[in-house]
Parts: C-alpha cells; sequence; structure tokens
C-alpha cells in the first residue's frame, strides 16, 4: 500500500521597512516669482532619499484648472530615478510658519502611500500641496521669503524569510500484515495444530476464532477439541488450507502470486476451492473476494460452472452475474455446449430452470432498454 506523505511549510512576513527623508526648499524673493502663470513651475535642487533621486515642482500660480485663476498654489513630488521598477512612496509637504518656527502639514489628505512608476505607464508624481494664496501668503511669508519642508517616506517591499519546513515525524506504513504473516510462518506460539492431506500446520486458536465463527465454536467452544493431536481435516487440499490460513491472518492474497494477477484455468480453479473453503468455514470477506474474481473472469467454457457452485454455497450476487453473463452473450449455443452446462441440466435442472426463469426477466429488460435507445424510426 503506498505511504502518503505530507510535508509543512512555514514562511514571515514581517512589517516593511521604511525609509524617510526631508528636504527643506527656501524660496528667496517670493514676489518675484508670482505671475509667471500656471503650469510654470520653480524647481527645487534633486535630493535623494532611500537610494531614489527626487524633485519638487513648486507652482506659484497654481496648475492646471486648480489654479483658480491664480487663487491657489501648488507643489508637486516628482520621482527622476528610472530603471529602478514601482517605488511606494508619501510626501508630507510642510511650510514652515515663520512666528513660530513650527513646519505645519498643510495638506494632511494628500499624505497617502502611492504607487510611483517611472518606468511604465503609472504615475511619476505625488500631489502634495493645494493651498489658497491668501492663506500662504498671510502666514506663511515673511520677508518675502517662503520655506517647505517635503517630508518623503518611502516605503520598502515587505521582508518574507525563505520557507522552512517544519519538524516532522515520520510514522511508516503499517507492518501488521508482515507481522502476521511471520507469526503464521514462524509457527511460534501456536496452539493448535491441523493435519491436511498428510501435511501439518500449526495455528493460534485465538486468531482463528476472531476470524471465524465455525474455527470460534470448534476451538474455544464447548465443543472444541483438546489434547495434542492435529486437527484432521477432510475433504481439502493443503494449497487450498495454506491460503485459507493466510487469508485468516492477514485478509489478503498477496501470498499467492498467481492470484494476484491473472485467473485463468488451474488459477480459477484453486479460487473456488477457496470459495468452498471460505463458506464452509464462514470467512465471508474470502468468501466475497473469491466470487469477485470468479465474476471478473466470467467467459463462455465456465459460466455454467461457475452458475452451479455459486448456487450450492449460496453466493446469490455471482449466481445473478452468471446469469446476466448468459443473457449477454452471443454465443448461448457456444454455453449449451459446455460440459459444465449439461452437468448442471443432468445434476441441477432446478437451478438451470431457475436461471433460466429469471434469464426471461433480465432478458426483458434489456430488449425494454435497448428499444428506449434505438432511435425512432417514424421520426
Amino acid at each position: 500500500m503506498p505511504t502518503r506523505t505530507h510535508v509543512k511549510t512555514a514562511s514571515t512576513c514581517r512589517p516593511p521597512d521604511t525609509v524617510q527623508g526631508t528636504h527643506v526648499f527656501d524660496i528667496l524673493g517670493y514676489s518675484e516669482h508670482r505671475g509667471i502663470g500656471a503650469h510654470s513651475s520653480i524647481r527645487s535642487g534633486v535630493f535623494d532619499v532611500a537610494g531614489y533621486s527626487w524633485i519638487i515642482f513648486f507652482y506659484p500660480d497654481g496648475y492646471g484648472e486648480e489654479a483658480g485663476g491664480f487663487d491657489f498654489v501648488s507643489a508637486y513630488l516628482r520621482l527622476l530615478s528610472t530603471g529602478c521598477g514601482k517605488v511606494r512612496a508619501s510626501c508630507d509637504l510642510r511650510l514652515v510658519n515663520p512666528a513660530t518656527g513650527a513646519a505645519v502639514s498643510v495638506h494632511p489628505s494628500l499624505v497617502a502611500v502611492r504607487e510611483l512608476d517611472p518606468d511604465g505607464d503609472g504615475s511619476k508624481i505625488c500631489h502634495c500641496m493645494c493651498i489658497s494664496r491668501g492663506e500662504l501668503e498671510g502666514t506663511y511669508l515673511r520677508d518675502d521669503r517662503l520655506t517647505m519642508e517635503c517630508v518623503v517616506t518611502v516605503r520598502k517591499e515587505p521582508r518574507v524569510s525563505k520557507s522552512r519546513a517544519f519538524p516532522s515525524i515520520r510514522v511508516p506504513g503499517s507492518n501488521l500484515k508482515r507481522q502476521l504473516a511471520s507469526l503464521l510462518e514462524s509457527r511460534e506460539g501456536a496452539d493448535v495444530a491441523f493435519a491436511v492431506a498428510g501435511e501439518t500446520f500449526a495455528a493460534h486458536r485465538l486468531v482463528l476464532a476472531m476470524r471465524s465463527l465455525v474455527f470460534k465454536a470448534e476451538l474455544c467452544g464447548p465443543m472444541r477439541e483438546v489434547g495434542a493431536q492435529p486437527i484432521v481435516i477432510e475433504d481439502m487440499q493443503p494449497d487450498v488450507f495454506r491460503a485459507m490460513l493466510y487469508f485468516i491472518y492477514t485478509d489478503s492474497m498477496d501470498h499467492n502470486d498467481d492470484l494476484g494477477r491473472d485467473y485463468h484455468s488451474k488459477n480459477c480453479d484453486m479460487v473456488r476451492h477457496l470459495l468452498v473453503a471460505a463458506d464452509r468455514y464462514a470467512i465471508e470477506r474470502l468468501k466475497l473476494t473469491c466470487q469477485s474474481i470468479l465474476c471478473s473472469n466470467l467467459d463462455v467454457k465456465n459460466v455454467a460452472t461457475t452458475l452451479a457452485l455459486a448456487d450450492q454455497h449460496h453466493c446469490d450476487r455471482l449466481k445473478q452475474a452468471c446469469i446476466e453473463f448468459m443473457c449477454c452473450s452471443n454465443n448461448m449455443e457456444a454455453v449449451v455446449d459446455t460440459q459444465g452446462y449439461k452437468d448442471l441440466a443432468t445434476t441441477s435442472p432446478s437451478v438451470l430452470a431457475d436461471a433460466m426463469v429469471r434469464m426471461s426477466k433480465v432478458g426483458k429488460k434489456l430488449t425494454k432498454r435497448a428499444l428506449g435507445d434505438a432511435p425512432n424510426k417514424s421520426s
């Protein structure tokens, strides 16, 4: 039986690192820059944050529609670096109040992380200020000087650790079957013996009683056989008894390699003998296994013989399978010509008669099904 292997792995994502830098941009002679027109800007010097190059564009007369008749002042941060992939950053532009010396964030709603894409079609700029001219010049301008602080925060990619395997302890597949087979073969602790056609087999009463009600009655019940002499098994071949014992101990036919592959002629004979033994000792799983094998290997030559066997040992499912096979056979004459059919007609005519009745019922169902599946000629 194949073993299942389950590997559990894990990785850890840590908060992303952030790098923050502040650039102070002083504009002297502020009044001299007024009236340069919308879309015209004053540029700061290029500065570096987190290994990227940045620049501030200051628009004294506003930018585009937001200029509003030169009533607003705007500022933008632009990423100049290229070939660096996408960059996640935020910009907090603060104006220095000359009365207090404090830098005040003038547009907190614009302080949000944006994804900049200098090499693609995405944005390369952050809009970081839009303030009325009256507020800017009335509060933050002194001696015709305006000072702003641009705080740029670059957010790095989250740090994810390499995947690592959880510690695990592998449990091998069960070896109970092999151990029980070894117990049978070694005869260790055996407390009962059987004599079968000149061969002696040693076994364990409890194992046999656990798997077979017949053995339980014979070996552990009030009528159990006592004494050191082997129990004689009549009407059974040693190979059949050996295979039956192996199945009792292991729930498997693996001991017989031939039974694990094809079931023809001689091999099918062995399976038939095992079915008889399983019925005799009430080993239902072995009996059903044998029925399944015989059902899978029905043919014109053996179907009548298998039908007789199924009737004799109360194998209703196998019996029904034989009848359905005979109904579906394209060569019923060949079935009638077999020795098995002739023997069945001689020794068990009632079985054959019952089979014919069942075949008639099955045949009607098949005919009805075939007519239902056939195309309507009138159409």
